[in-house]
């Protein structure tokens, strides 16, 4: 038989339907998360950021929501008459609490770039009916280039507006305190008040993890604010690549202020890293080789050690080249790179030692497979093929199967309270889950996990695991590709040996490991009974990642194999 298609949510934990929010839920939401930075951060925040607090607690409720409905939209500016909520009423009292509280400010002057972005074209024109001829036919561009070209200045445009249509404007003050609370409650700045509303709806579960203050991501106010600068300096790194024409004399001062950055804290670290290879990247294309090998050499991120050598070789130093890819391969950051070095070693090793050098040699088998065209899927139809040729059931599981298996069995693990891992309770799996860093920081208790799991009755184990935490989110496990009856037989059949082997190289580089699995897996009913099936249909071709995986496999004794499949109807 075939595994079932995914299905969208488990049955049995899925709502029946999902529940309507309060009206009010951005501001309970606000409330929760910032008694959870108050708890683990309060030592953090500064005197202003407290005062700013303060007055936000004095406001009375549809303020308090009229402030962070603000804080949630694009601005600066926003027109009052464009603020309509059922939940706050009538916007100027919420306004004057505010603008009273020093938590918004009221606009006196109005740039023409405003005008334009606040103003609807017929609005713009009516007010400019007097002032630019044929403004009704104009299109808001030219009609916005007219009105610059009155020579009126920001005063007297808005006093205009006010004369002729009055209109409030508006701007929320003290924006930075609510980035403060969402980095310190996240742990990072990709995240913000928005992702609270997929718990609130049931659509997400996540496992209970500790949360306190000895495992905090910051453990300073340095730290955060080192965050904060890397966060800056990259958004004025993507506002210059986003320029139409990039000003070529902007990206040398990025990078000596890169360079120049005091970095503390891993969360920190990650983000700096992923910059200079930004950097650096565009340094090497404007010619800038020595800026771009500093940038890499400050960098702890992969592609930094194989940009620096490919930089080293593009400018003829052979022997510097071959000696930072050696260093690659005695101690490889990560898959793409141990791939990336054993290429350019070949070439490299040619031309220094002058000898040449074997390309290694795939270790696994292919076989043909001629498959029916029956449900148009290549994958699900050799499936077909295989069972009524061996008998054995085969599932469709590609990268689902061993990484469920290994997130069931290193469940606690990758659970567990360590520094920094943890900053809130939306998440489904550590931050550091696909980092380098995974297997380093929990090294002692995933080798006793390993040995534990060595002597333990497998099938029950896991199988137990799945029935424990099944319906929790966690990056490794898609529940919707099995069940437990499909856990206790794969935990059945393949030798634990295989899949320690399988769990080693993903805990090496999980990022990277975490896909390139082959597509089908048939399953008997002996321990040891079977087989693994990359399936590749006519003029498909193997990628280098599932190429990897299989020479694996063949290396640990796995029966894993490259089906080319060709249809019996030709």
């Amino acid at each position: 038989m075939q595994s079932e298609p995914l299905k969208t949510q488990p049955p049995e934990h899925g709502p029946a339907a999902l529940p309507t929010l309060p009206p009010r839920y951005y501001l309970d939401n606000f409330q929760r998360l910032r008694e959870a930075v108050e708890a683990r951060y309060g030592d953090l925040l500064s005197s202003g950021e407290r005062a700013v607090l303060a007055a936000f607690d004095a406001l009375p409720a549809p303020a308090r929501c009229l402030y962070l409905r603000l804080l949630s939209r694009v601005g600066p500016w926003f027109r009052a008459s464009r603020l309509d909520y059922a939940e706050i009423g009538p916007p100027g009292p919420a306004l004057d609490a505010l603008v009273d509280a020093g938590l918004a400010v009221e606009l006196d002057a109005l740039p023409v770039a405003e005008l334009g972005r606040l103003f609807t074209r017929p609005e713009i024109a009516t007010l400019y009916a007097d002032g630019v001829p044929g403004a009704g036919r104009l299109a808001k561009g030219p009609l916005l280039e007219a009105v610059a070209a009155l020579g009126e200045d920001d005063e007297a445009r808005w006093a205009r507006l006010q004369a002729r249509a009055p209109e409030r404007v508006v701007a929320p003050l003290a924006l930075e305190v609510l980035e403060v609370l969402q980095l310190l409650f996240f742990g990072n700045r990709r995240q913000g008040l928005v992702d609270f509303v997929l718990s609130d709806l049931g659509v997400a579960r996540y496992y209970p993890y500790a949360l306190d203050r000895e495992t905090r991501l910051f453990r300073d106010r340095d730290a955060l604010e080192a965050v904060r600068a890397v966060g800056e300096l990259s958004d004025l790194y993507w506002q210059w690549r986003e320029e139409p024409e990039p000003d070529a004399g902007v990206l040398p001062a990025l990078a000596e202020a890169a360079l120049a950055l005091e970095v503390r804290g891993d969360a920190a670290l990650r983000s700096w890293w992923r910059l200079l290879n930004r950097l650096g990247r565009d340094c090497e294309r404007c010619g800038a080789g020595e800026l771009a090998l500093a940038l890499y050499a400050a960098s702890g991120r992969h592609p930094a050690r194989e940009r620096r050598a490919r930089v080293l070789e593009a400018g003829g130093d052979d022997a510097a080249a071959l000696e930072a890819v050696e260093a690659m391969l005695a101690a490889p950051w990560c898959e793409a790179e141990a791939a990336a070095a054993e290429r350019m070693a070949r070439r490299l090793r040619r031309r220094v030692h002058g000898r040449p050098q074997p390309r290694p040699r795939d270790r696994f088998p292919v076989a043909g497979l001629t498959v029916a065209r029956v449900t148009g899927s290549v994958e699900r139809d050799s499936a077909a093929a295989l069972e009524a040729r061996d008998g054995r059931p085969v599932f469709y599981l590609e990268n689902a199967l061993f990484t469920g298996l290994f997130g069931l069995a290193f469940w606690e693990e990758l659970f567990a309270p360590v520094p920094g891992a943890f900053h809130h309770p939306y998440q489904a799996g550590p931050a550091d889950a696909f980092s380098a860093s995974f297997r380093e920081r929990r090294g002692a208790a995933i080798e006793r996990r390993l040995e534990a799991l060595a002597v333990a009755d497998l099938p029950t184990l896991l199988a137990g695991a799945f029935r424990r935490y099944r319906g929790y989110q966690c990056h490794w496990v898609d529940w919707r590709a099995f069940d437990e009856t499909l856990v206790h037989r794969a935990a059945r059949c393949i030798p634990f040996d295989h899949l320690a082997g399988t769990w080693e190289r993903l805990l090496f580089d999980p990022a990277d490991n975490r896909r390139g699995f082959p597509d089908l897996v048939a399953l008997g009913e002996a321990p040891g009974d079977y087989a693994l099936y990359e399936v590749k249909g006519p003029g498909d071709a193997l990628q280098e990642h599932q190429r990897r995986w299989l020479n694996h496999f063949a290396g640990l004794g796995m029966p894993a194999s490259v089906l080319q499949v060709s249809w019996a109807d030709g």
